[in-house]
């Protein structure tokens, strides 16, 4: 009976803490901003072709933001997010259009390249000792360099038809694209939730110092965090390009402010050493959703950007202020009191009075 009640006293307590999350609050905005979005049009949004359309452009989103996500939890950040993808979606189009090269291992090339570069990116920030802000800025510079002289002004769109194929697959109305998003994010949470591995990345992001006291290797954890970001962005150069109608060197020019705002609205930390795979999700989903009532009420984009970026300023500040609040409650609440003297310490030898008023 004890053991039944102190499971159900446990469970009520993660049910408290959920609902006071972060997570809960965006899973409550994604809800009702879906229905206002549905009741606004009339319900024509719950409808096939919309829910198609919506879900097919959320995944990209989602990967970019994990792929941030990975960065900061060892806190780094990485400015080549869009480059990088950029990059990688027209090398894919490229070497199917032009080369003739079969879509499954134009495919595999182009994620194994995106992998690469985020494994270079880690080998040089940790060699140089070079900040990762400054790294990734010149890496996304390259990147965009590369990007046009791939494709130059022109857009590819005569690739594998296999591939938007793919694109535009949706069983049940629910895109592949999006399911190997949430297949993504599923791998990527198991990985950090549940591996070794995982949790020596978090440790290093949280505590660089206690880390390598216990053994573990900061660098080598900064170098997997590029790796596993490259990787991810990779496979959102992926689902891109097969549900886009063709690529050119516009693509990813628009990815480096969802990347970060997804992670960081998401509940991560922009110091390091935190997660949160699904708030990560759920803030791209209210992203995409102020996107569809962008078009939907036909609002001029760059007031979509603004309000995109004051929700990223306003939760990086609220942030600041709630841990400066629970440092606060922690300077003031949680001193140790001292230990009682032990019953078999002998007493302390009193000194002979020399005079004085000490």
């Amino acid at each position: 009976m004890i053991t039944i009640r102190g499971r159900g006293a446990g469970g009520a307590a993660v049910l408290r803490r959920f609902s006071r999350s972060t997570t809960m609050t965006l899973l409550c905005v994604v809800v009702i901003g879906y229905l206002a979005l549905g009741v606004a049009s009339s319900g024509s949004f719950f409808e096939g072709p919309s829910v198609r359309t919506f879900l097919r452009y959320l995944a990209t989103p989602i990967l970019i933001g994990l792929a941030q996500m990975v960065a900061l939890c060892v806190g780094q950040l990485n400015l080549a997010v869009g480059a990088l993808g950029g990059f990688t979606a027209c090398l894919m189009g490229v070497l199917m259009a032009d080369q003739g090269v079969p879509a499954v291992v134009a495919v595999a090339a182009g994620v194994l390249m995106a992998t690469a570069v985020g494994l270079a990116t880690g080998l040089f920030i940790v060699a140089t000792k070079i900040n990762g802000f400054i790294v990734t800025l010149g890496t996304m510079t390259i990147l965009q360099g590369a990007q046009y002289w791939l494709v130059g002004t022109r857009t590819v769109d005569g690739y594998s038809a296999g591939l938007r194929d793919l694109g535009a697959a949706a069983p049940l109305n629910i895109p592949l694209v999006f399911l190997t998003a949430l297949a993504a994010a599923a791998l990527l949470a198991t990985f950090l939730y549940r591996g070794t591995a995982g949790r020596r990345l978090l440790a290093a992001g949280g505590n660089p110092l206690a880390a390598r006291l216990s053994g573990i290797s900061t660098d080598r954890q900064i170098v997997l965090a590029h790796t596993l970001s490259g990787l991810l962005i990779g496979v959102a150069a992926l689902t891109a390009t097969a549900s886009l109608p063709g690529v050119n060197r516009s693509v990813g020019g628009d990815w480096l402010l969802p990347s970060f705002a997804a992670p960081i609205i998401g509940g991560v930390a922009l110091t390091g050493g935190s997660v949160a795979v699904l708030g990560t999700v759920l803030a791209a989903f209210v992203m995409r959703l102020i996107d569809a009532a962008r078009a939907q009420f036909s609002l001029d984009p760059s007031w979509v950007n603004f309000l995109i970026g004051l929700v990223v300023l306003g939760t990086v500040i609220g942030g600041r202020i709630h841990q400066t609040h629970l440092g606060k409650r922690g300077g003031s609440h949680g001193r140790v009191p001292p230990a009682p003297p032990r019953s078999d310490a002998r007493p302390a030898a009193v000194l002979p009075h020399t005079g004085g008023s000490g």
